[in-house]
């Protein structure tokens, strides 16, 4: 079962909370702006800006608020129907495997429900962002894409690891029940240290790229803040605001993508498994 087939059997449904997403993501993009937008018309004796930004935070909250109220029952009937797909339609696995498959087809549900909102907002964020950031300054927008060509080869490198740490953790999964039937102390000991070696593995390589990301993200936090403030000496202080708190948004939504990419990586990995696939051992 793949998120695909997930995707084309609730097409329409998917395809409604897509596009709240599309529109919760729209309006959250626009805070610094109607932020920076405030302060320039309070410094100006107008209030204007300021209860625009309430609009703003009222929208914004009316379409979250729908889309999750929606997104809980939809996900709780896609689960339901499919999760008893996944036992019904397997009769060789073992009541191990079977068991920990359908915890992992829980996450692909999960993916829909909470990643695939928070990746939509990231790459909704990092676009409008850049756009934006483009108007303001050509050095920090090239300051963005230096940032956007490091996350790529980061994370890029360390695809393999990750596949491989992922099917060893998941095939520890699989034997877990197998294990606890037993109920032998020294056998469950050693499956709970094999199975904690390969999900410390998958975190300390995170920490890794997060560590590496993070340092250029505070690099280019600090270079958009003197370059703003450097750039023009008429620049507006809301302006100057909005600029860094973009640049801030961004640097948070291109940390997130390759969590997102990480996460897939895991969930392709999951998937060939409740497909049945032949995958390589690794």
């Amino acid at each position: 079962m793949r998120l695909t087939t997930i995707f084309k059997q609730f097409k329409f449904k998917i395809s409604f909370t897509i596009s709240l997403v599309l529109l919760e993501g729209y309006l959250f993009v626009l805070f610094p702006l109607y932020i920076g937008y405030a302060i320039d018309g309070l410094l100006n004796d107008s209030f204007i800006g300021l209860y625009k930004l309430g609009v703003l935070g009222v929208g914004e909250l009316i379409v979250g608020a729908a889309r999750r109220f929606y997104d809980s029952r939809i996900y709780a009937k896609i689960y339901e129907e499919l999760g008893s797909k996944v036992i019904t339609d397997d009769t060789v696995s073992t009541t191990s495997i079977l068991t920990a498959r359908v915890n992992m087809f829980k996450e692909l549900v999960e993916f829909f429900e909470n990643t695939f909102p928070e990746l939509f907002h990231s790459v909704i964020n990092l676009m409008g962002t850049i756009v934006i950031l483009y108007s303001f300054s050509t050095n920090i927008f090239l300051g963005c894409l230096l940032l956007v060509a490091l996350i790529i080869l980061v994370f890029g490198v360390t695809t393999k690891r990750t596949i491989l740490y992922n099917h060893h953790y998941n095939n520890a999964l699989e034997e877990q029940v197998n294990v606890i039937e037993k109920r032998e102390p020294k056998k469950i000991r050693l499956y709970m240290k094999d199975l904690m070696r390969w999900n410390i593995k998958l975190s300390d390589l995170e920490t890794i790229n997060f560590s590496i990301v993070w340092l250029s993200m505070i690099g280019l936090l600090i270079y958009s803040i003197v370059e703003t403030v450097n750039a023009d000496g008429t620049i507006l202080y809301g302006a100057v605001l909005s600029v860094v708190m973009y640049v801030f948004q961004f640097a948070e939504s291109s940390l997130g993508i390759p969590e997102h990419y990480q996460e897939w990586l895991r969930l392709n990995e999951i998937s060939s498994r409740l497909q049945n696939d032949d995958y390589e051992d690794y």
